[in-house]
């Protein structure tokens, strides 16, 4: 493997790295939302039902 082949694939690997890297931290935000949505539904829904018990 010549020189500028090994800093290619070098920088490919690196580029590749970083796109795993965002799509990891999509898919974290993407859960963290949607737990944030359940909780603040479970929270209105609890509410409510105080309501409804008065």
């Amino acid at each position: 493997m010549y020189g500028y082949e090994y800093d290619l694939a070098c920088d490919r690997l690196s580029e590749l790295r970083v796109q795993a890297d965002t799509a990891a931290r999509l898919r974290r935000l993407r859960a963290a939302r949607r737990w944030a949505r359940r909780a603040e539904y479970a929270r209105l829904r609890a509410a409510r039902a105080s309501a409804a018990v008065r």
